[in-house]
């Protein structure tokens, strides 16, 4: 095949790749940094390559079709290998990088970890991207892992997949928030009986095949909750609490942060729950390369930030 009668380029293949990931034309050109006519254009000369829609209108939303995942899959793998023909060799350099970096996570860090993250890529990459994805029962990060869709998915599961590299972030203490006014509340108050009868407010899961720390403890007991209220965000929880009878099961670091924003009480728990330990998983295929190892460090770092003490004013 002549040059002249290659379809393909890595800008196209790049847009295929984040439309697929967004399933919108406009996230797709503010993501990319690009005008919306660009995107559009883009997807219209793709249309016209593979001779499929690879993304149709549904409501308000736009849907990749079958065979729209399968280029995408396929086209995430060679930009993979592209862009370590182009990276082998080269001492990877931070502050003049221009890689794009995907992470996975649900929302029970607190605020101060992302922020942390951003912070970094700002001072000390300010030519990289950074693209924070949410966690959801029908999201398959593993295939996204293995595709390279995602650099990094950070979970707090009992059992992460063996088949994956890990390393720990953040191990923390298991407490209870519920309203400062909450009768439970009181030193001691909180027993392990009174903490089953209660009514409790659990965030969904993030994860259809894994089951969350404190729901595998109380199923290896043979005990249940009382799932009385369900939210979909950990970061909206606790403001519900205020004013009702709720408990909410939490992290320490998580329950300290937003205790200083709600009118909350922290209580140790009077379960015998293991520590959570959060951790960021990743493929073996991205285990030895140099942008993602700084990646890992990144995060790292940024999850000490969540335990450490408050600084000293001088």
């Amino acid at each position: 095949m002549s040059r002249a009668d290659d379809p393909f380029d890595t800008y196209l293949l790049r847009v295929l790749c984040v439309l697929i990931a967004e399933q919108s034309v406009s996230r797709t050109a503010i993501r990319m940094d690009q005008s919306q006519p660009a995107i559009s254009a883009a997807l219209k000369r793709l249309r016209e390559i593979f001779g499929d829609p690879l993304l149709v209108r549904d409501k308000n939303t736009m849907v990749p079709t079958a065979r729209a995942l399968t280029v995408a899959a396929q086209a995430r793998a060679a930009l993979a290998l592209l862009d370590g023909l182009v990276s082998s060799g080269d001492l990877f350099e931070p502050a003049t990088t221009e890689l794009g970096f995907t992470i996975a996570t649900p929302d029970y860090l607190a605020p101060p970890f992302l922020a942390e993250v951003v912070r970094v890529f700002r001072s000390v990459a300010p030519r990289a991207r950074l693209s924070a994805m949410p966690l959801g029962p029908q999201f398959d990060y593993e295939r996204a892992l293995q595709d390279g869709a995602v650099d990094i998915v950070i979970g707090n599961w009992p059992s992460p997949p063996e088949h994956l590299h890990s390393s720990t972030l953040l191990e923390d203490e298991v407490v209870c928030i519920l309203a400062r006014e909450n009768p439970l509340a009181r030193e001691g108050a909180l027993t392990a009986e009174r903490y089953l009868e209660a009514a409790h407010l659990v965030p969904m899961p993030y994860s259809s095949g894994q089951r969350g720390v404190v729901e595998a403890s109380l199923n290896t007991l043979r005990m249940q909750r009382d799932r009385r209220v369900e939210c979909p965000y950990f970061s909206v929880a606790p403001s519900l609490l205020p004013g009702t009878d709720l408990i909410m099961t939490t992290s320490r670091h998580f329950a300290q942060y937003h205790a200083e924003r709600h009118a909350i009480a922290i209580v140790p728990s009077p379960m015998p729950f293991p520590a959570m330990r959060f951790y960021q998983l990743w493929h073996e295929s991205q285990h030895r390369a140099a942008p993602h190892a700084w990646l890992r460090g990144v995060l790292t770092a940024a999850a000490r930030t969540l335990v450490a003490p408050p600084a000293r004013p001088d």
